[in-house]
């Protein structure tokens, strides 16, 4: 089993932190980090042994997806979302549920899998969806429109939902990039995030064959296996990324104030009472939310096992509770370490500043905070009258 440090070595990140301000400026996808990454195995690491992958556990995924997201963010954030299908793959496979070990096997052969299931306006996420799913004899034909489709320049495998015509049930499953009626928009010029390229994707009656269908659902929440793996790898790896970094910004905090000098004081900032104050905060901030990852992500190794926690439907609440807490915890101390570093990290040479403009996209993925605070309420409460 390969370690994360054999995984991710230090010169590897090295090279991608200094590809990173390039491809955020010239708003580019991370074919050369990819390229990287794929040498090394990287989008194996959750591909069991048995099926000649890595053999990570999801704790141990979770750990590298922080240290890869400490040298660059929108790298980590694009291939988290090749993870989060293998992982919802892994889950099952914990489980016992062979159904999509094909999953592993074409991980191994190749093929990058990416996540099409968020749209716009659809706040019910994986409980529902405003693209349709027209039976044919073969299988499906899914009409509907992507948004956030990580990996868009090179995916070859994309996870969507849709509605079956006439019924209150969804399907999920697989198209390939290779079908017909797939329009990728060249769309995305964002904030930050940019290397992601996670560029709107138009489905005109893209065939969706029968041994493709990981599963049917009724609409709503339910505790459907696919789903259920969808959702916490989901929301697990990517509080990962923004978690690194947040990780990130502490350390170049750190590294920054001992640098500079007080001209009153003639001392380092370092030595401040406030500056020292704020960046303890912000490590105080990032230590809480790590070890609430590390906990949650082996409880979901142990599923399968006697140290499976069974916290059956408060899963989900744990889920999106450690992704909100994460990306909340991680602006803030991005925000305390541009606060603490002086006026130059408001330049764009600043990695810091780049660091402030990536971790804002945590604010929109689901769970948002809304969606977060409204299921702790009916969870609390009960339904709304």
């Amino acid at each position: 089993m390969s370690t994360i440090e054999n995984l991710l070595p230090e010169e590897l990140l090295e090279t991608l932190r200094d590809r990173a301000p390039g491809y955020d400026e010239e708003n580019s996808f991370f074919h050369r980090d990819l390229a990287d990454l794929k040498k090394l195995g990287y989008l194996q690491m959750l591909v069991p042994t048995e099926f000649g992958g890595r053999g990570f556990t999801l704790a141990q995924a979770s750990q590298a997806q922080r240290r890869l997201a400490q040298a660059a963010p929108a790298t980590a954030l694009g291939i988290n979302m090749h993870h989060v299908i293998l992982g919802m793959a892994y889950t099952l496979w914990l489980r016992g549920d062979q159904r999509l070990n094909w999953v592993f096997e074409e991980a191994m052969a190749g093929e990058i899998f990416a996540f099409g299931i968020s749209e716009a306006g659809n706040d019910a996420v994986l409980f529902d969806s405003v693209s349709t799913a027209r039976r044919v004899t073969e299988g499906y034909r899914i009409s509907g429109t992507k948004i956030f489709t990580s990996l868009s320049p090179v995916w070859t495998r994309l996870m969507v939902h849709a509605q079956v015509e006439g019924e209150d049930t969804l399907v999920f499953g697989f198209l390939e990039r290779e079908a017909e009626g797939i329009t990728i928009k060249d769309d995305w010029d964002t904030l930050g995030m940019r290397a992601s390229q996670s560029c709107t994707t138009i489905l005109d009656e893209v065939p969706l064959n029968t041994e493709r269908v990981a599963t049917h659902t009724p609409l709503g929440p339910n505790p459907d296996p696919v789903v259920w793996g969808i959702f916490g790898t989901f929301e697990l790896l990517l509080a990962s990324v923004y978690t690194g970094i947040g990780e990130r910004a502490v350390s170049l905090a750190c590294e920054i104030v001992a640098k500079r000098r007080s001209h009153v004081k003639q001392a380092p900032y370092a030595h401040d009472p406030d500056i020292r104050w704020q960046i303890a905060s912000a490590g105080i901030l990032m230590d809480g939310v790590i070890l609430q990852l590390e906990k949650l992500t082996a409880d979901v190794d142990a599923l399968g096992t006697d140290r499976d926690p069974n916290y059956g439907a408060q899963w989900f609440l744990h889920f999106s509770g450690v992704k909100g807490r994460a990306t909340e915890a991680a602006k803030e101390a991005v925000e305390l370490a541009v606060r603490t570093t002086g006026g130059a990290q408001y330049f764009r040479s600043s990695e810091l500043q780049r660091l402030y403009r990536d971790v804002l996209a945590g604010l929109y993925h689901p769970s948002d905070n809304e969606s977060l605070h409204a299921a702790y309420a009916k969870a609390l409460l009960g339904p709304a009258s």
